[in-house]
């Protein structure tokens, strides 16, 4: 299919697509890295783009500019979800990332509800919630470390994270934070500042898909308070001392393993055969 129905230019819109509207940035990373459906494009009241975790999403127009131009091509062939998986993986070849088989076939789901946005990460989340959250979808704890890596690339907003930066504790800000980069982001996202404005998740390398989001964590300089958790507690800090190559630990390839652990969210509650549909719009059902 891939291969029979994606023209060069349509190909090329898909690749801009993640680019565009950073599918892989802070909140939009935390909101469906549990998601392999794309019930969150869906219009309507009291669907998923509706939750607040899904507002800071953006570039709807551009998947429906992608299906728009693959209907033209093939009609009733390539559905939202494989459109969705697809980008993503091209997205991360054009930041530098490696390329990974993405399997295709997917139907699209019928129902979207703002309620189901509660199952997903959260920025303020423990390890051992963002690990049951994971675990309930058959994502093990190299596959929380290894997505949530795909935070070196893209942004957040200061909305997310600057509580960390002032009366976090009765001494100041979150002591987890590098004391040195506290001044840096205060200048960011000042006290009662712009909480829309956006910040970079892997500060230096926000446009390059490679491991020094890792490195930054090591540092102290998690942008996300969910983020810096993975350096924090030993369960999950090994997996980022292995992708930075620690000595004395067996390394990882984070290219090699988030390709690896993409394919498995894909496959979380995928429809196939007569369930579901593909839809000839994005936003809404058939």
């Amino acid at each position: 299919m891939e291969g029979n129905c994606f023209s060069q230019r349509v190909i090329l819109v898909t690749l801009l697509l993640l680019i565009v509207a950073t599918l892989l940035e802070g909140q939009g990373t935390r909101a469906h890295v549990l998601k392999s459906s794309p019930s969150v494009l869906i219009d309507g009241p009291n669907t998923e783009k509706t939750a607040p975790p899904n507002q800071v999403l953006r570039g709807y127009e551009v998947i429906d500019d992608a299906k728009t131009q693959l209907e033209s091509t093939c009609p009733g062939v390539v559905s939202c979800a494989d459109i969705l998986a697809l980008a993503a993986r091209d997205s991360v070849v054009e930041a530098g990332g490696a390329t990974w088989a993405v399997p295709t076939g997917r139907r699209d789901g019928r129902v979207s509800l703002a309620s189901n946005a509660g199952n997903l990460p959260g920025f303020r989340d423990t390890i051992d919630v963002q690990k049951q959250k994971f675990s309930a979808k058959g994502l093990d704890t190299q596959d929380l470390v290894t997505l949530v890596g795909g935070h070196t690339i893209g942004t957040t907003a200061c909305q997310f994270f600057s509580y960390r930066l002032y009366n976090f504790t009765s001494t100041g800000p979150d002591p987890s934070i590098n004391p040195s980069f506290v001044s840096q982001l205060q200048a960011l996202c000042p006290k009662n500042g712009d909480g829309s404005r956006k910040i970079e998740l892997d500060t230096g390398s926000a446009t390059r898909f490679d491991n020094s989001f890792f490195a930054n964590l090591r540092d102290g300089k998690g942008i996300l308070e969910s983020d810096q958790r993975l350096w924090t507690d030993d369960s999950t800090k090994t997996f980022v001392q292995r992708f930075l190559g620690i000595g004395g630990l067996l390394g990882l390839m984070f290219n090699v393993e988030f390709g690896k652990s993409m394919v498995k969210m894909s496959n979380i509650e995928v429809k196939t055969g007569t369930a579901g549909e593909i839809r000839k719009v994005c936003s809404k059902v058939n």
